[in-house]
């Protein structure tokens, strides 16, 4: 317990440590509870891909459902071990934005509407434009020179 105490009470930089914790917390959260659903669930990829309307891409929704999956779940993954990490969360953010832009555009009587519904993909997509920004730090596997 000293140790710890005395680890935690040490001034030394331990950014690289907290970046570990929240690519680890962030990445099984959304892999689990939001990528792995939908990944594993091929006959709803239209569904979720028809999102993209919004944008004027009203062509393969099962494409744009499918990279929705792989960004939640595939791209959770990756962030977590800390591989191809700017890349990764740049995907994770826009998913989270176009989910922000659906909760947001839903009819006012909707549950899931405004900012409410909204809140938990705009708070996401934060979190993964810091992470983007930041970097992974040097607990990650990706090959190269580690920031210090």
């Amino acid at each position: 317990m000293k140790a710890f105490l005395s680890f935690l009470m040490n001034n030394t930089n331990k950014t690289d440590l907290g970046l570990l914790v929240v690519r680890l917390g962030i990445g099984l959260s959304m892999a689990l509870f939001h990528g792995w659903g939908k990944i594993s669930s091929p006959e709803r990829w239209a569904g979720y891909g028809a999102n993209m309307k919004m944008f004027g891409l009203d062509f393969f929704p099962e494409f744009w459902g499918f990279m929705a999956g792989f960004a939640e779940f595939g791209c959770s993954i990756l962030i977590i071990l800390g591989l191809f990490h700017r890349p990764a969360t740049a995907m994770l953010a826009f998913t989270m934005l176009v989910a922000s832009i659906y909760h947001l555009s839903l009819p006012e009587d909707n549950p899931n509407s405004g900012f409410s519904g909204a809140s938990h993909a705009l708070e996401m997509m934060t979190v993964y434009v810091a992470l983007f920004l930041s970097g992974p730090g040097k607990f990650s596997l990706m090959p190269g020179k580690k920031e210090e």
